[in-house]
């Protein structure tokens, strides 16, 4: 009898563990599908990035998008690409001297193969510009000096020159006066019907002197300049006269008609030599 009770008691412990080992195996399918499943999210092959500026008038969109202004463009000319990415065009080393403006964006070197274009950075300007005219993309003309140094001819520049009067010492004298003590005096006439401004540099301020009058200037210190202009802007003709007595100049104005003969100042120097200009 006691037998049978331990046997009993074995069989039912038996039974228990197999019950548990058969529930814990039907829980952990049931577990595992109970976890959820991660969603791969899904990417948009036509975003709105591409149909927006700058890409739209420069990126082709991928097959299978709707197209944009530059893939209808490159359609248009038979042009069709996968690759909507632009690739930046690299300016030539500095020993080369091409200008290339490095904010020029070209496509592909796949799309250039496509066109059976050769992609090499040491190419000259015009031809950069003629394949990105091909493809619609806009480059800096060359400047006409840039032009001309690949051909190898040196240019240079005209600068304007200006007719510049003789030097002092260059010039002629008109006429010459023996002066007093390193003084004179200068009767200023003036023969015109207009006024005329005068002014003796460093002795006096500008002033008027009437048509048909006169005035005397004494005891002026050699070298002197005096200027002198009709009001009214006509020209000027000027005719110093040396008297025989030392010190003594007169100067008479008249009117001219020759901007050749027009004058203005006169400079007495240190030794007597009358000089127009």
């Amino acid at each position: 009898m006691n037998k049978y009770l331990k046997l009993h008691k074995s069989a039912e412990l038996f039974g228990t563990i197999c019950g548990g080992l058969l529930i814990s195996l039907s829980a952990i399918p049931q577990a595992a599908l109970a976890q959820p499943q991660q969603s791969t999210p899904k990417v948009n092959p036509c975003p709105k990035i591409f149909y927006e500026e700058p890409h739209n008038s420069r990126i082709l969109v991928p097959q299978g998008c709707p197209p944009n202004a530059f893939t209808q463009q490159r359609q248009a000319q038979g042009i069709t690409s996968s690759q909507g990415i632009p690739t930046t065009t690299q300016p030539p080393a500095p020993e080369q001297g091409v200008p290339v403006s490095p904010q020029v964006t070209t496509t592909t070197q796949s799309s250039a193969a496509e066109q059976g274009v050769s992609v090499n950075p040491q190419v000259p300007t015009r031809r950069i510009q003629s394949s990105a005219a091909e493809q619609g993309v806009s480059v800096n003309p060359p400047t006409a000096q840039s032009s001309v140094a690949e051909q190898g001819v040196s240019v240079n520049p005209q600068v304007p020159t200006t007719t510049q009067p003789p030097a002092p010492e260059q010039q002629a004298p008109s006429t010459t006066i023996a002066l007093a003590n390193g003084k004179l005096n200068i009767r200023l006439v003036n023969d015109t019907a207009a006024n005329v401004t005068y002014e003796v540099i460093g002795d006096t301020a500008a002033r008027s002197l009437k048509g048909k009058s006169d005035v005397m200037l004494q005891g002026l210190s050699a070298p002197v300049t005096v200027t002198f202009q009709r009001e009214d802007g006509g020209l000027l003709k000027a005719t110093p006269q040396a008297f025989s007595e030392p010190g003594m100049l007169e100067l008479r104005l008249n009117e001219a008609t020759d901007i050749g003969k027009d004058r203005g100042t006169m400079r007495i120097q240190q030794n007597g030599a009358v000089l127009l200009n």
